[in-house]
């Protein structure tokens, strides 16, 4: 969920001035079209409406998730609001919504917005509802309240990873154990940092060691990218955000015959 954490870090959440949709879904369009990141010359606001004509995205229990898509690549983008009166959505269910999080979504990036939707759904429902943000008394405490969401999803995610990681280093080793003359397959973490620098974990040390002098690999890694280098193909299954700043990206890297 780093678009959601970034956006909640970066002002990004602000209580909406009006309980009125079109209003509401402007006022988000704003703040994600002051993000420098964003790199595309559209009017956000008016694809919005648009989209919203066609299928509406209230997904239930008082959350919408407005979104639009385009094409390239580019940064998952996201805006958050709140509504104490809550807003006559059109939701399927029919409640109100209290919460809405809008997204700018490039096509490269479209895994990465069905994995922070689903997380948010999983957190609402987990909540039981979304009363905890409906009730709140001011922005900080919804603030407080979605940072206790986002930071749980985060620890899921990162369980969800070693156990993965556990998975394939036993398959490894029962292959080579069979003496098959498969495929090698090592498990690599690439942590990218804001400064340039790039640090990269993996058992090959020599692997590693390649990695880190290719300039090219925090880009790649941030874009959740899958690439060929040093005679492996580089697959990517996850990131994992324990500092936005210097997020861990999880690859599986399978030796080219």
């Amino acid at each position: 969920m780093r678009s959601l954490l970034d956006a909640l870090q970066c002002g990004r959440l602000v209580e909406l001035p009006s309980s009125e949709k079109e209003s509401s879904l402007r006022t988000l369009a704003h703040l994600i079209e002051a993000v420098p990141e964003m790199g595309h010359g559209i009017d956000l606001a008016a694809e919005m409406f648009k989209r919203e004509g066609t299928t509406n995205s209230g997904i239930g229990l008082g959350v919408a998730c407005p979104h639009v898509r385009v094409p390239g690549t580019g940064e998952l983008l996201c805006s958050v609001g709140w509504s104490p009166a809550g807003i006559d959505y059109g939701a399927a269910d029919g409640r109100k919504v209290h919460l809405v999080a809008m997204y700018f979504i490039p096509d490269a990036q479209k895994n990465a917005y069905l994995k922070e939707i689903s997380g948010l759904a999983e957190a609402v429902k987990k909540a039981g509802d979304i009363q905890a943000i409906a009730k709140a008394e001011d922005i900080p405490a919804v603030r407080v309240q979605l940072l206790g969401w986002v930071s749980g999803a985060i620890e899921a995610g990162a369980t969800q990873v070693r156990a993965r990681m556990i998975h394939l280093e036993a398959r490894q080793a029962q292959v080579a154990g069979a003496g098959a003359a498969a495929a090698q397959v090592h498990c690599v973490l690439i942590v990218s940092a804001s400064e340039g620098q790039t640090l990269v974990l993996c058992e090959n040390r020599e692997l590693s060691m390649a990695l880190e002098k290719d300039p090219t690999l925090g880009k790649l890694a941030r874009q959740g990218a899958s690439f060929d280098r040093a005679g492996y193909r580089f697959l990517h299954r996850s990131a994992i955000l324990y500092d936005p700043q210097r997020p861990a990206h999880e690859y599986v890297a399978v030796k080219l015959a």
